[in-house]
């Protein structure tokens, strides 16, 4: 059970004060207790909504013991006795102190759906920022052996907790997050991929006709500037179908002004003038870098968002749709590059709402309408 140091403790330091979703989910908790039958008017929590295992263990026994009769509530605290009873099988620390505790903390037991509405946004908040952090740890571990699927799967993970997030708080128009996205932070092994990079550019300049199979690589799925800026002149000569070598490149690269002191012609040169293999084979990798690099990125930012808690359950869906359009965009090219288009992942269902009337009679008005 989560302890709350007396000032007169040492070392106060030393122990982080509650947060203050702990005190709402105190209020709710001696709501219910103080008044059980209040419990139908709580909806859309659980017991894993809760922050603490005492919390979460109170809650289950309240939910599943039947309710006492109003009359004998009143007079004694039988019911309350089984409530102990029942959330010290699974917290043990539990105790008759804290339950009195509870009850003397809740401001006022009618708050009580109010409450649970904050105990569910906060959940929401930690859920998304478990999943978030799933998903940057997957990107990061080289040992898997099929790192696209494993990641992609991660990515549809964290997207249905955003659905089912957003069918609970939908999004408001507008509302972004107040914190500041992470730069990226991947950790990417950049000699490895300039020398691909490098081998694309060679072997895109000695067989242009390859570069029209390759639409889907763009020049921001390159890791150094210099390379998207050479990767973008050989992609206009070849849509201009002008003659591709290293000069002519080099000159495009010249009349863009990608050229300077770290940029010297005969580096270009050099750079363009060692093909080997395909231009698929590079430009794929290339693109592999870019997914795992994007989502790493927005895994990130939906973390660094939720880790922020002025921000609200619609800011962080809001934030977290634009994060996962980011991946959802270089996961589409990766299919076409790849030739893997797999089914569409199922969405909840949209939340009910308020519509036209069905009635025979509304038809008919409407389809007098239409005729006129």
């Amino acid at each position: 059970m989560p302890h709350v140091p007396e000032p007169e403790e040492d070392d106060l330091d030393a122990i982080a004060p509650p947060q203050p979703v702990f005190h709402v989910e105190q209020a709710l908790l001696g709501a219910l207790l103080l008044d059980p039958h209040r419990l139908s008017d709580v909806t859309g929590i659980a017991a894993d909504s809760f922050s603490t295992p005492a919390h979460a263990a109170l809650f289950a026994a309240i939910s599943t013991l039947p309710p006492p009769d109003p009359a004998e509530h009143a007079k004694n605290t039988k019911w309350l006795d089984q409530v102990l009873a029942t959330g010290r099988e699974q917290a043990r620390g539990l105790t008759a102190s804290y339950l009195h505790t509870l009850v003397q903390v809740c401001p006022w037991p009618r708050h009580a759906p109010a409450y649970a509405r904050m105990v569910e946004a906060e959940h929401a908040r930690r859920r998304l920022q478990t999943a978030a952090e799933r998903l940057t740890q997957i990107v990061n571990d080289a040992s898997l052996p099929h790192p696209v699927e494993t990641v992609l799967a991660e990515a549809d993970a964290l997207a249905a907790v955003v659905d089912d997030i957003t069918s609970r708080f939908p999004p408001r128009a507008g509302v972004l997050p107040r914190t500041a996205a992470p730069p990226p932070a991947i950790t990417t092994d950049h000699t490895e991929a300039a020398e691909e990079e490098q081998l694309l550019l060679a072997t895109a300049t000695a067989h242009p006709a390859d570069i029209e199979s390759v639409r889907w690589l763009l020049p921001d799925d390159l890791t150094r500037p210099l390379h998207a800026g050479l990767w973008q002149c050989l992609t206009a000569l070849a849509r201009r179908r002008e003659p591709v070598d290293p000069v002519t490149v080099l000159w495009e690269a010249q009349q863009r002004g990608l050229l300077d002191n770290a940029s010297e012609p005969s580096k270009v040169l050099r750079l363009l003038a060692e093909p080997a293999g395909s231009v698929e084979h590079w430009a794929e990798r290339a693109l592999q870098r870019s997914l795992l690099a994007t989502a790493d990125h927005a895994g990130r930012r939906i973390s660094a968002y939720a880790g922020d808690p002025a921000n609200t359950p619609f800011q962080l869906v809001v934030g977290a749709r634009r994060s996962l359009a980011d991946i959802r965009a270089v996961r589409t090219r990766w299919q076409h590059a790849t030739g893997t288009v797999p089914p569409p992942r199922p969405r909840p269902a949209p939340a009910t709402r308020a519509g036209p009337p069905t009635t025979t009679a509304a038809h008919a008005a409407r389809a007098a309408r239409a005729t006129r």
